[in-house]
């Protein structure tokens, strides 16, 4: 699944960076690749709000969110943004009601 979205940002976005991480193991249940987090930097979006940006990203992995992917969480920024942030990736909040100990 982790490769599958790859494929997809890469071949829909213009990407200089992305860091695709697996958070299923956070999760309890049988969330084998079904939580993931990605952040990713791209100048498509430039001049674009939050929730468009979020929106191409969940127009691309439509199928996916459709049926095996339960969680998607997403950090998308321009490269300036990212250089702003010095590169870091921000962490996870818990999942609520389901984080393993």
């Amino acid at each position: 699944m982790q490769a599958l979205i790859e494929q997809k940002l890469k071949q829909g976005l213009n990407i200089i960076h992305l860091v695709i991480e697996n958070e299923s193991h956070l999760h309890s249940g049988p969330a084998t690749d079904s939580h993931f987090k990605v952040a990713l930097v791209s100048d498509d979006f430039i001049g674009k709000r939050p929730v468009a940006r979020h929106q191409m990203v969940y127009a691309l992995l439509a199928d996916e969110m459709a049926g095996a992917i339960h969680a998607l969480v997403i950090h998308p920024y321009t490269a300036e943004e990212w250089q702003q942030r010095n590169g870091d990736v921000p962490v996870s909040a818990p999942c609520r009601g389901s984080v393993k100990k």
